[in-house]
């Protein structure tokens, strides 16, 4: 899928951004996807997620911006019914392979999370996607690709059926404020915690070991703060089952000052309680 002249910048910007990251994140060795192959394996998030996720056994479930479908795949493994829907062509074309290598039976869809409803009644039964789903499913790093964190919810909320929930764990905008730690050790805030305009970043790197190359380089990030995110859901029909914050990440998000703490896990060195990395939040709608 390619945007239109009417796409806005961000769309297409990303899209192309994620495309070649595709080509990255399965060659790297920190996603780990050949480990797949042993049916029993899991991706590292959604090991770190079954615990409060809980049983997921029958369960329709749509996983949002599910990128190259490792945690797609490993949802399945778990017992869920799941489709997986991304705005990357070539994220879905890896995640296609992967689960056609795997045996699992999933479904993948491209589409950008606005125009998710739609897109999924092509693979729903009766082809209407619109309260279709028992969990929608966003794993880490997802929320800062959206410009709008209340149409994001509103999306949820139309997928959901009454009584389904929502599960989601993901990077801290407190974590996302930070800019460049100083030569003292001393973190400062630099970048926007509340909803505005995007940080518009250009770069030929990504956040795994790869020897790959970005070349359409240029990516949209949006900020959105934590209320703003709650307060989204409750407006549209949403209510709050869990929210939780953690002084961990997936990744080493402050190169050069955390430690691996297990289960590919990161932490900070030096005084961990300073700062939230990520938070996990689940909500259910309101029947």
């Amino acid at each position: 899928m390619s945007g239109d002249a009417d796409e806005p910048a961000y769309l297409s910007a990303n899209r192309a951004n994620w495309d070649d990251r595709a080509l990255a994140h399965v060659a790297s060795p920190d996603y780990r996807v050949a480990d797949f192959d042993d049916p029993g394996f899991l991706s590292a998030v959604v090991r770190h997620d079954a615990e409060r996720l809980g049983d997921v056994t029958g369960l329709r479930t749509v996983h949002l911006q599910c990128h190259i479908g490792t945690d797609t795949v490993s949802l399945a493994r778990l017992g869920a019914r799941v489709t997986g829907v991304d705005l990357s062509p070539g994220s879905i074309e890896q995640a296609r392979k992967l689960a056609a290598r795997t045996g699992e039976a999933v479904d993948f869809v491209v589409s950008d999370v606005y125009s998710a409803v739609s897109a999924l009644d092509a693979v729903v039964p009766g082809g209407c996607a619109a309260g279709h789903f028992d969990l929608v499913y966003t794993g880490i790093g997802a929320l800062v690709w959206l410009p709008d964190i209340d149409r994001w919810a509103e999306v949820v909320a139309a997928l959901l059926r009454p009584g389904g929930r929502l599960f989601i764990r993901d990077g801290h905008p407190m974590l996302h404020a930070l800019g460049e730690p100083r030569p003292d050790g001393l973190l400062t805030v630099e970048y926007p915690y509340f909803e505005a305009e995007p940080m518009i970043w250009d770069g030929p790197d990504t956040y795994v070991t790869t020897d790959h190359k970005i070349t359409h380089s240029t990516s949209y990030q949006y900020s959105h703060g934590l209320g703003e995110t709650v307060t989204a859901l409750l407006r549209h029909g949403m209510e709050l089952t869990l929210f939780e914050e953690h002084d961990t990440a997936a990744y080493e998000a402050i190169p050069g000052r955390m430690e691996q703490v297990g289960d590919g896990l990161w932490r900070l060195r030096d005084r961990p309680e300073r700062l939230p990395m990520t938070f996990t939040l689940g909500a259910v709608k309101r029947g």
